[in-house]
């Protein structure tokens, strides 16, 4: 098994050149995603037209992930690497490295508006990225990777695989436009959706607690304060300190409602449940989908079912 250090940047590595991606081969284009909620995005805009290799999968942590000898076969043969960036794959420059490939990885969040990593206590996030009062997470660096959380950020994403199939495709590229186009409407639709629905939660029924801090842009773009006692990486440790500091704000900020989520471990908020007598509101989806058949199979899928899950949970008695 291919075991890989993680590593604190990937900026050294990454690039938005599209010009130099290779031309897909009459096989149809071959892409490879870092994680299952890219691949989804990628699924709508290639539709039949490309090859998707997913590396982590639908409730995977891509934050634990430890690439297979396949992973770095799929980079070596690909003709297009789909990534979040922010520095949110950990594993991938390693990955790339070891494949020996040359095909350039596409950063999704380039053009996206995105959060700086806080200063405050377990690592919420509040107001406008892009300020100058945050500080360098030792996982993910200055800024929130978990940009997809904003569906606006969504369609950026959504903008951007479609140009880096056009490069590495020409005869698709008008297959490609159309596809990001209808779906990009459906994004404009949820997200006007999601923000109807939350003006009927009271300003004072907007704390939230989660596991990890992988919702600053959900909390922004719909008005909710995130708490959690992780930082933004699921490897980040809670010290008993940090567990009870999070427990007096809970206390004094009368949150409103706990989730558990799909990619992290249930212990710290079952904790924190039963010592501020809060009942669990249900399982948010964070930095993965749900397997298919699940209540969050696709992006729109798991933005609903998240805010869903948000309101019936702040509403309850």
């Amino acid at each position: 098994m291919f075991r890989f250090k993680r590593l604190a940047s990937t900026a050294g590595f990454a690039t938005f050149a599209f010009l130099t991606l290779p031309q897909a081969n009459a096989d149809g284009l071959k892409v490879v995603s870092t994680f299952s909620i890219i691949s989804d995005f990628a699924k709508n805009v290639g539709g039949e037209r490309i090859a998707l290799t997913t590396l982590v999968g639908p409730d995977g942590d891509a934050h634990a992930y430890e690439p297979r000898p396949s992973d770095a076969a799929a980079i070596r043969n690909a003709d297009v690497v789909l990534a979040n960036g922010a520095h949110f794959e950990g594993f991938l420059e390693r990955l790339v490295k070891a494949s020996g490939g040359t095909t350039s990885v596409v950063e999704l969040t380039k053009g996206a508006r995105l959060l700086r990593n806080a200063e405050e206590e377990h690592n919420s996030h509040e107001g406008p990225g892009h300020d100058d009062h945050g500080h360098k997470n030792d996982h993910h660096g200055d800024f929130d990777p978990h940009a997809w959380q904003s569906v606006q950020n969504a369609q950026i994403y959504v903008n951007n695989i479609a140009e880096a199939f056009c490069a590495a495709d020409k005869s698709g590229c008008a297959s490609y436009r159309v596809n990001a186009k209808s779906y990009g409407d459906k994004l404009k639709a949820l997200d006007h959706d999601l923000k109807t629905a939350v003006q009927q939660v009271p300003s004072d029924r907007r704390t939230l607690i989660t596991s990890h801090d992988a919702f600053a842009y959900l909390g922004h773009e719909y008005g909710f304060q995130l708490l959690a006692p992780q930082g933004a990486s699921t490897d980040s440790e809670a010290s008993a300190a940090d567990i009870a500091a999070l427990i007096r704000q809970i206390k004094q900020q009368k949150a409103s409602a706990i989730f558990l989520e799909n990619v992290s471990n249930p212990r710290l908020i079952q904790q924190i449940a039963r010592e501020t007598g809060m009942k669990v509101g249900g399982k948010l989806y964070s930095d993965a989908l749900s397997s298919e058949g699940g209540p969050a199979s696709t992006y729109v899928d798991m933005m609903r079912h998240n805010i869903g899950t948000i309101l019936d949970a702040v509403r309850a008695p």
